[in-house]
């Protein structure tokens, strides 16, 4: 494997080469975030959950651990434009991260195809100063297709990560809204 792995660096364009150390430092990247945002927002949803239960329960406070408390808390009054300011700025939360995410979702098979057609380049300059040997062609194709698929693997997690923390914060900012409701219902 060690041996694969010290030809393929040998064999391959330092361009390609750059392009899979950057892809992979992408997908550390992507991996994290959504790690963290996914554990994050699912705490958050559980408190805001527990939170909207007990109001339904008839509670007439809020926990101290809801995000609604915060605003509620300093309101002279409770009103709509309260809520929407709370809605949106639980929306701005919830959201953290998605567009690092979608960015690479993006532009990863784009910097896959930059690798690709820098060693199908390459491949042609190999081709054109020798015989033009099979193995030159296979080993350029295989370096450029390397690229490729790294690329769309590395999107792939990406945008699929992406829509799965978009699920999550469309689901807490629902709860916070439903929370919202309620308070204004029973003020009415």
């Amino acid at each position: 494997m060690f041996t694969a792995l010290s030809l393929f660096i040998t064999k391959s364009h330092p361009v390609s080469l750059g392009v899979l150390i950057i892809l992979s430092l992408y997908f550390i990247v992507i991996n994290w975030i959504f790690m963290y945002r996914w554990f994050s927002l699912n705490k958050w949803i559980t408190v805001e959950n527990k939170n909207l239960e007990a109001l339904l329960m008839g509670a007439d406070r809020l926990n101290e651990a809801s995000f609604l408390f915060h605003f509620v808390k300093t309101a002279a009054s409770l009103t709509q434009s309260l809520f929407d300011l709370t809605y949106y700025a639980a929306t701005k939360e919830a959201t953290k991260g998605l567009t690092a995410l979608s960015v690479v979702a993006s532009t990863t098979p784009f910097i896959g195809l930059f690798g690709t057609v820098i060693s199908i380049l390459d491949t042609f300059k190999h081709i054109g100063g020798s015989a033009g040997t099979t193995s030159i062609i296979a080993i350029g194709v295989s370096d450029a297709l390397i690229s490729t698929a790294s690329g769309i693997f590395v999107a792939i997690f990406a945008y699929t990560y992406h829509q799965m923390l978009k699920r999550r914060s469309f689901d807490v900012v629902t709860v916070i809204r439903m929370q919202s409701d309620m308070l204004l219902s029973r003020k009415g």
